[in-house]
C-alpha cells in the first residue's frame, strides 16, 4: 500500500486553540502559571457522552487551554506548529479556523488578533511547504450583532493565498442561539467571497442541517455527518455541491458513534458527497489528519484509489486558487500512478510529536448537539 503520509491532501478543519500539540499546552501552562486538568495532559483521547454534560465537559477542558494562550508569541507558534504537523502528513493546504475574540484581549483588540494569525500564516506557509489559509468563526453564544462585527473584519481580509481570510465559520454549541439570525452575518462574508462554512449536522439531526442549510447557505458543512440518515437531504446536499468536513475522532471523541467503524464515511462517499476529512481538536480528540486517513483505510477498507478520491474531494473543496487546485490534484494522480510502497512502518509512525492515537468511535446519538470552539 503506498504510504499515506505522502498522499497530498487538504485539510479544511482544524480549530486554532485544539491544533495545539501536548508539548506547547504544557509550557504556556508553565509560563502562564496557568494549573491545567490532569485529563487535559495524560494523552488519552476525550470520550464524552452526546449530551449537554458531555458537551460541558469538552467546552470546559477546551476553555482551560485556551487560556493559556495570552500572546502574540504564543499564537504564532500554535500556527506555526499547525502547519509543521500538517507538512508532514502530507497536507498541502490548511484552513486553519479562529475565533479571534477569545484572543483579543492580549493583543490589544480583534483586528490586531486576525493580523497576527495572518501574518503568522504567511510564514508557515513559507516555512513549511503548506498553503494556510485562515477562517474567521463566530459563536454561536455570542449575540449575531458580533458575528456581523467579525463578518466585516474577515472581508477586509478576504482573499485565497496564503495569509488571507478564506472563509466564515459559525461554531459552538449547536443547541444554542438562533441559527437564523446570523444570516446577515454571513451575506456580509459572502459579498465579500468567503465561503460560508457553518458547523452543522454532528450531534444534532437531519432537521438542524436543514435549518443551516436555509439560513446560511453553506459552501461546505462542518460535520454534517447525521445528514445521512435522511438519504433525500443528503441528495439534495450532493445536487447542492455542499462538501462535508467528516472528522471521525471527533464523532467518536463525542459520543455521536461509538467506534471509528459506526462514522458512516463509506455511505457518504458512495451517496455522491463530497468528503473532506478533518481533524477538528487533535489536543482533545488524540489524534491528527494523517489518522482519519488511516482509519478510512484500515477500518472502512478504502483502497489507494478510494483513499486518492478523498484527497481530491478536500483539495477541491477548499478555497485554493485554481492553479494551486490543479497542481495537487496532478500530485495525487502522480501519488496513485506510483507503485506500492514497500512493507515498513505503518503510517501513524509519521506522526509529528505531540499527536496521540486516534480514538474510536458507535451507533448515531438522536438527541443533543455538537458544537466546537475556534
Amino acid at each position: 500500500m503506498r504510504d499515506l503520509a505522502k498522499l497530498p491532501k487538504a485539510h479544511l478543519h482544524l480549530h486554532f486553540t485544539g491544533s495545539m500539540r501536548l508539548e506547547t499546552l504544557r509550557d504556556m501552562a508553565t509560563e502562564q502559571g496557568v494549573r491545567l486538568p490532569s485529563v487535559l495532559l495524560d494523552g488519552d483521547p476525550l470520550r464524552v457522552p452526546a449530551n449537554e454534560r458531555g458537551w460541558f465537559r469538552f467546552q470546559r477542558l477546551y476553555d482551560a487551554a485556551r487560556a493559556c494562550v495570552r500572546s502574540e508569541a504564543g499564537m504564532r507558534r500554535l500556527v506555526d506548529e499547525a502547519a509543521a504537523d500538517d507538512a508532514a502528513e502530507g497536507s498541502r493546504r490548511l484552513e486553519i479556523q479562529v475565533d479571534p475574540t477569545s484572543y483579543a484581549p492580549f493583543v490589544g483588540g480583534i483586528t490586531p488578533a486576525v493580523e497576527i494569525v495572518l501574518d503568522a500564516a504567511r510564514a508557515a506557509s513559507a516555512a513549511h511547504g503548506v498553503e494556510v489559509a485562515v477562517i474567521v468563526a463566530a459563536s454561536r453564544t455570542r449575540h449575531p450583532l458580533d458575528a456581523r462585527t467579525l463578518a466585516r473584519l474577515a472581508a477586509r481580509y478576504a482573499g485565497d493565498g496564503p495569509g488571507e481570510v478564506v472563509g466564515f465559520g459559525l461554531s459552538n454549541d449547536e443547541r444554542r442561539g438562533d441559527t437564523g439570525a446570523f444570516s446577515a452575518a454571513f451575506r456580509i462574508a459572502r459579498r465579500a467571497g468567503l465561503a460560508s462554512v457553518p458547523h452543522g449536522g454532528e450531534l444534532l439531526g437531519p432537521a438542524h442541517v436543514r435549518e443551516v442549510v436555509s439560513a446560511l447557505a453553506p459552501d461546505r458543512l462542518g460535520h454534517g455527518v447525521r445528514a445521512g440518515e435522511d438519504p433525500a437531504l443528503l441528495d439534495e446536499l450532493v445536487a447542492a455541491g455542499v462538501a462535508l468536513e467528516v472528522c471521525p475522532a471527533s464523532n467518536v471523541g463525542l459520543g455521536v458513534y461509538h467506534d471509528a467503524a459506526a462514522v458512516p464515511l463509506p455511505a457518504l462517499v458512495d451517496a455522491g458527497a463530497r468528503v473532506a476529512l478533518g481533524a477538528d481538536d487533535p489536543l482533545l480528540f488524540g489524534s491528527r489528519l494523517l489518522e482519519q486517513y488511516e482509519a478510512a483505510r484500515t477500518v472502512h477498507g478504502f483502497d489507494d484509489a478510494r483513499v486518492a478520491d478523498l484527497a481530491r474531494g478536500s483539495i477541491a473543496a477548499s478555497r485554493a486558487s485554481a492553479g494551486t487546485k490543479a497542481a495537487l490534484l496532478a500530485e495525487v494522480d502522480a501519488w496513485l500512478a506510483a507503485p506500492d510502497d514497500p512493507p515498513g512502518p505503518p503510517a501513524s509512525d509519521h506522526r509529528p510529536a505531540g499527536g496521540a492515537p486516534g480514538a474510536r468511535a458507535g451507533e448515531p446519538v438522536p438527541s443533543a448537539s455538537r458544537p466546537q470552539g475556534a
